[in-house]
């Protein structure tokens, strides 16, 4: 296996880790931010407040984004069983 080779896998995993994990991300971001807000302007220092609809959000998130996780990630593996014949070679 190739220097390259092994370049190229790392990347092209990290880009799918990354593709994988940012929209979680940026949505936990989000709405920590408006909580955060909404505790800012009412002076309500609860800290329930800032879970529940984190967790809430997450879980509607993972329910309609999880098929196109798992899409993508089954696709990267294939993609890397698929290419074993060329690196072992």
């Amino acid at each position: 296996m190739r220097e390259t080779q092994v370049l190229d896998l790392a990347r092209h995993a990290i880009v799918v880790a990354l593709q994988l994990s940012l929209p979680i991300l940026i949505l936990s971001l989000v709405i920590g931010v408006m909580v955060s807000l909404f505790q800012a302007v009412t002076q309500i220092q609860e800290q329930t407040l800032t879970f529940v609809p984190k967790l809430l959000a997450l879980s509607l998130a993972l329910i309609f984004l999880g098929p196109w996780m798992l899409h993508t990630i089954v696709g990267f593996t294939a993609g890397l069983f698929a290419g074993l014949p060329n690196v072992i070679h």
